[in-house]
Order: structure tokens, then sequence, then C-alpha cells
């Protein structure tokens, strides 16, 4: 006979897989809800959980991210974002999340890149963020930058908030559920690095809805041209053409840039 079960009930058995205790509770809620709407038992809505779960940020999010271990790890580190050690240790500690470990090999030139002509930058907004603020060194920000990210893992957070303090960077870290719409702060720059394919897991419309509602006068969009497992599949030219098609007719000034790794795109305003 299955099992009768209610929402607390699911979500407490979701939030104790080490994988998800620190994950932004309201999203756990939110794909719960959706999920236990959808009649099945209890294990195995447990498990559809997670794997929704897993889609949207978990599969970017590997074992071994020792937060408290790098926080401490920092302090013992130089406050100039230029000096070389602090560099290392943010490589290192980027190498340690898939999405920004791709980006190394490309980080001298990905930024300046990206970012030519608009820069020095007084604000930015880094959505779905990741551990991408640690490369604000090979960023061009201003001294006056206010630097404002999200996320929905709860441990990153507060390293990102320990980072920028470390650093003497204006910048807030704090969770999001980019379902309920980004910061409404307005912001030169509004980063969105490989994060619409996994915001149209929870949502398949957001992509157009978000970009529409950033308060920013340009917005970094990029798409990851391999999968995870380092294979191209034709990822790129997918992608590409579904997100052209979809800003097709909206008043954007587009740039295209292509690296090894990544297509990006800026859209201005």
């Amino acid at each position: 006979m299955s099992r009768k079960f209610d929402l607390e009930t699911l979500i407490t058995a979701v939030s104790e897989g080490a994988r998800y205790r620190g994950l932004h509770p309201g999203l756990v809620r939110r794909v719960s809800a959706q999920e236990l709407a959808k009649g099945r038992g209890f294990k195995d809505t447990v498990k559809a959980v997670r794997s929704k779960l897993h889609q949207v940020g978990g599969a970017y999010q590997e074992d071994g991210l020792d937060f408290p271990r790098w926080s401490l790890e920092m302090d013992e580190l130089a406050h100039d974002r230029q000096d070389e050690a602090l560099r290392s240790f943010c490589r290192r500690v980027m190498a340690s999340h898939v999405s920004t470990r791709e980006r190394l090999p490309l980080l001298d030139a990905f930024f300046p890149t990206v970012l030519e002509g608009i820069g020095p930058l007084h604000s930015v907004c880094d959505l779905a963020c990741g551990l991408n603020p640690l490369a604000a060194a090979w960023m061009p920000l201003a001294p006056d930058a206010r630097y404002t990210a999200c996320d929905i893992y709860t441990g990153l957070v507060d390293f990102l908030n320990a980072f920028f303090a470390h650093i003497d960077l204006t910048g807030e870290a704090s969770l999001c559920d980019l379902v309920d719409g980004p910061p409404a702060a307005p912001v030169q720059a509004a980063f969105v690095l490989k994060t619409l394919p996994c915001l149209e897991q929870l949502d398949r419309d957001i992509s157009l809805k978000l970009l529409q509602s950033l308060n920013a006068e340009h917005v970094i969009v990029s798409f990851p041209a391999q999968s995870l497992g380092g294979h191209g599949k034709g990822m790129r030219e997918n992608y590409s053409a579904r997100f052209e098609a979809l800003i097709a007719g909206q008043n954007w000034q587009v740039r295209r840039f292509e690296f090894s790794t990544e297509v990006v795109y800026r859209l201005s305003r």
C-alpha cells in the first residue's frame, strides 16, 4: 500500500540528503509542491524532487566544496585582489566548480573581451553566480564598484560575503530563487552565465521574462558549448539558434562572442 505524506514530510525527506541541506528553502518547497501534485508514491516523489534540484544546480556542485576551510585559508592571504597568491587561491577554488573550471583557461581574455567598451563597471549583478565572483580580479571593475551576487546555496553565499569583505569589494551575496524574479536594483552589467538552461528546468518560459525584467544597461548571457562530460553534441549551434530566435525583435543591441567552451551574448539597451 502506498504511503500517505504531505508537503512538509516530503521537504524533510528531500533535505535529509547531504547535497540538499543547504539549498534555498523556497526553491526546495516550490519543486516539492510541483512534484507532490503529480500523485506519485513517496520514494518516487523524493527521487523526482532531488532529480529536479540536481538539474537546476546540483550538477554543477561537486563534492568537496569546503567553504569553511577556504575561508580560513583566505584569511592568511593578502587583501589586494591583484596579489599573485590571492589570484592563485581564486583559481584553485574556481576549479572546484564545473562552470568556473571550464572558464579558467579563458579567464585572462574572457571578461576584457565580453565587457570591452563598457568598463570600468561601477555596479554588477551576478545571477546564479556560483564561484564566478572570485573572478573579480580579472574584471574591469571601478574602484567604487558594487558587486551583487545571488545563488541557491547557503554555504556558497556565506563564503562569497567573506570573500567580498576580504578583498575590500563593496558587495553582497544572497540567496535567491530567480523564478520569483531578479534583484531590482539598477546595475551597469548583469551576468547570466550558463544559467538559462538550468532555470528552464523550473519554468520553460522563464528566459525572456528574466532578461526583460533585469534593470541593467548590459546583460551578459552565456551558454555552454559542451556537456559536463566534455562532448559538443551540437550544443553550441542549438543554444545559439534557440536564443537568437528568443531575442529576435527585442530592443537590444546584440554582440556575440565565441570561446572554446562557451558562447556569449551581450545585450545592451
